[in-house]
């Protein structure tokens, strides 16, 4: 469905782009908070593992419920990604100028979540760090096959992406149960949610230089929408725990990711698109109707659930 763009048309669609480029990271470093992985980490509960002579990990030793452990791996994995992530990004807005600047700083922010959930977790024994360490070597190996193409695609897909771990990274902290793990994930999502807002106002621009192209990168965006964790070993499993204790599920997917987002860009609100941009607009809201009423079956359905669950231990 998307149209791909001209490659001379995508070369200036970047050219026009940079100075938004450029003003968003001065806007980004006026407002974003350096800070350090190791503050968040007890250290003082660590101790050495058999290796060493300590003791190996056992499932008594962490303190985290199931679900808490399901989302703080799947939300790990997900950040372990990274290397895969800059280079699909550098593919599609190249190395240049401040295009070049920008990458580099969002890939220095980002590594910054991998090393302190990954010690967060080691530290307390909260997942088995074996398994752990199996886990991203099969999801760093296996890299990333499919995902966006091209400029306006990714401007789209990040622009949703961030804002969705952002989400799923406050909830993992709350469920974790821990003040220390709740703050460091607290943490994470505000990065999460600085890298929201710089993508965002690279697609309201896009959308005023090629409101066509943009509009339909939208809609496939949408309508094709995967976590960036999906290739990860029982994604499945794991994001099914995760939806049903309500740490990311289609709900949350439907209300507080892609609509804000829409909203901002004030998608259905503008009378000026052409044809083929009007056509997927309209195939965009009836897409999200379907979103809309799927979500609301699950969470009626997950009530009914978790009313059972009560009533037979009562």
């Amino acid at each position: 469905m998307t149209r791909i763009l001209d490659p001379t048309v995508e070369r200036g669609l970047l050219g026009e782009l940079e100075p938004v480029v450029a003003a968003n990271i001065d806007r980004h470093l006026s407002v974003a908070r350096d800070w350090n992985p190791h503050d968040y980490v007890p250290w003082s509960e660590g101790r050495n593992f058999a290796f060493l002579g300590g003791e190996d990990w056992a499932p008594e030793q962490s303190r985290l419920t199931p679900v808490a452990k399901a989302a703080m791996i799947v939300n790990l994995l997900t950040e372990d990604n990274l290397p895969s992530y800059h280079r699909v990004i550098a593919t599609a807005f190249g190395r240049d100028a401040a295009w070049r600047t920008w990458l580099d700083r969002w890939t220095a922010e980002e590594n910054r979540h991998a090393v302190a959930m990954r010690d967060y977790l080691t530290v307390t024994r909260g997942v088995d760090p074996v398994d752990l360490e199996r886990r991203r070597m099969r999801l760093m190996s296996a890299g990333i096959e499919d995902g966006p193409q091209g400029l306006l695609e990714n401007l789209a897909y990040v622009s949703f992406q961030e804002l969705a771990t952002r989400v799923s990274h406050r909830n993992a902290g709350r469920e974790t149960g821990c003040p220390i793990g709740d703050q460091l994930m607290a943490r994470i999502a505000a990065d999460e949610n600085l890298h929201m807002v710089f993508y965002r106002n690279l697609v309201e621009a896009a959308l005023e230089l090629a409101p066509e192209a943009m509009m339909c990168a939208i809609r496939d965006v949408v309508l094709s929408f995967e976590m960036p964790g999906a290739g990860q070993p029982d994604f499945l499993r794991y994001s099914a725990i995760i939806a049903n204790a309500g740490i990311y599920d289609l709900r949350l997917h439907h209300d507080a990711v892609i609509m804000p987002v829409l909203r901002y860009w004030k998608v259905f609100d503008r009378t000026d698109l052409p044809p083929a941009a009007e056509q997927a607009r309209e195939q965009l809201a009836e897409f999200l109707r379907e979103v809309d009423v799927a979500a609301e079956r699950f969470v009626t359905r997950r009530a009914e659930r978790n009313a059972r669950r009560e009533r037979s231990r009562s």
